[in-house]
């Protein structure tokens, strides 16, 4: 058993302070302890999947992160796991814990995943070891580990057995974010405008040093057509992840930073936005362009038509929101947005369908993340 700053101060000294994750009873003591130091960043996530493209979106803009939470949560993991840190290439330190551990008493909904972690984390290409629960282990196993983080750029894993830290107390103030009611609604019932003339909008209203994530299927693909530039990355993979991806990046760089989400995407992760208004990166507007389908997979409806995505932004802490449904309110509401710290929510209603003959980006995910890495160090 080890204390937790012993663990914590050596993976600082290594460069990696930069914490998100979902807790577990297994990580109290760490979870407890990074909150309470003023030299470690610790965002909490909605889920492990939002927990893992949070990190991603730091490492991007600089950091070196570690992302902490239960076994049981690497299912939620799993999908941005291997269809964003592993084609961008993208390194993070992952600290699972060992619920239901071969030959100790646990619930029984930890059976399963506590008999198939390590081989669940081989399966998807993240070596894993025991975490360090004494003193002499642990400048060693950080070694191999920020060894192989350095070379390969892709996530290594210690399990935390039960026990392995000491009980630490909690310090910590609680800051609710207070809902706005600052609603610009731009909405005419008109003709609505396509993705494709939406983002060309969006690019000439966006300010030139901002950075821009853009969500996976045909709004990154479409972004790519009309300009490809060392400040767009295209999130191929990892649906649902652009917002969390852009507020990690948001946290960590002081240049403005735009999503461009989907509707399908954002009701899939519908917890990021609370936590993008609980941390309140004051650089960040997310675009959510929202035709009512799945346009890449055949154009199946999604239930955005009942959903105000602007009122839900709102009732979770965003600093402000807009509606609108055509080019000259959307670029009413970026310039808005442009203008007042934020977070800012632009919720833009458009037509279904794309381009007839629509490439897809041709650089390569890892080249992508490291000229976007580049671009934001610059």
């Amino acid at each position: 058993m080890i204390k937790a700053d012993a663990f914590l101060d050596a993976a600082a000294a290594a460069g990696y302070d930069f914490y998100t994750g979902v807790p577990c009873s297994f990580l109290t003591p760490m979870i407890n302890r990074v909150i309470t130091r003023d030299d470690l960043t610790y965002v909490p996530a909605a889920s492990e999947g939002e927990a893992v493209a949070i990190a991603a979106g730091a490492w991007l803009a600089g950091r070196k992160t570690v992302v902490i939470c239960q076994n049981s949560g690497l299912g939620n993991a799993v999908n941005p796991l291997t269809s964003l840190n592993y084609p961008f290439k993208i390194p993070t330190l992952l600290i699972v814990t060992w619920r239901g551990q071969p030959g100790l008493k646990d619930e029984p909904q930890h059976d399963l995943m506590g008999q198939i972690t390590d081989t669940l984390l081989d399966d998807i290409r993240v070596p894993s070891e025991p975490f360090p629960d004494n003193l002499e282990q642990i400048a060693p196993a950080l070694k191999r580990a920020v060894g192989y983080l350095g070379q390969c750029d892709l996530p290594y894993a210690f399990i935390m057995a039960k026990g392995a830290v000491e009980p630490e107390g909690l310090e910590e103030t609680s800051s609710l974010a207070t809902p706005s009611d600052t609603l610009r609604d731009f909405l005419t019932g008109g003709a609505r405008p396509t993705r494709y003339g939406t983002l060309e909008t969006l690019l000439s209203v966006t300010p030139h040093n901002a950075g821009i994530v853009a969500t996976t299927g045909k709004s990154g693909r479409e972004l790519f057509t009309i300009a490809d530039r060392e400040q767009h990355i295209y999130q191929v993979g990892s649906m649902g992840g652009a917002s969390a991806m852009g507020l990690g990046v948001a946290l960590n760089t002081e240049r403005p930073v735009v999503v461009i989400d989907g509707d399908g995407a954002a009701l899939m992760k519908m917890g990021n936005m609370a936590t993008i208004g609980a941390q309140a990166p004051k650089n960040l507007v997310h675009v959510l362009v929202d035709n009512g389908v799945h346009d890449s997979t055949g154009g199946q409806a999604t239930v955005s038509g009942v959903v105000d995505f602007a009122r839900v932004a709102l009732a979770c802490g965003y600093f402000s929101a807009a509606t609108a449904d055509d080019l000259d309110g959307f670029a009413k509401a970026l310039d808005a947005a442009f203008a007042s710290d934020g977070p800012h929510m632009i919720h833009i209603r458009i037509r279904p369908g794309s381009l007839e003959t629509l490439g897809r980006p041709t650089v390569s995910p890892e080249d992508v993340a490291r000229r976007f890495r580049a671009f934001l160090a610059s």
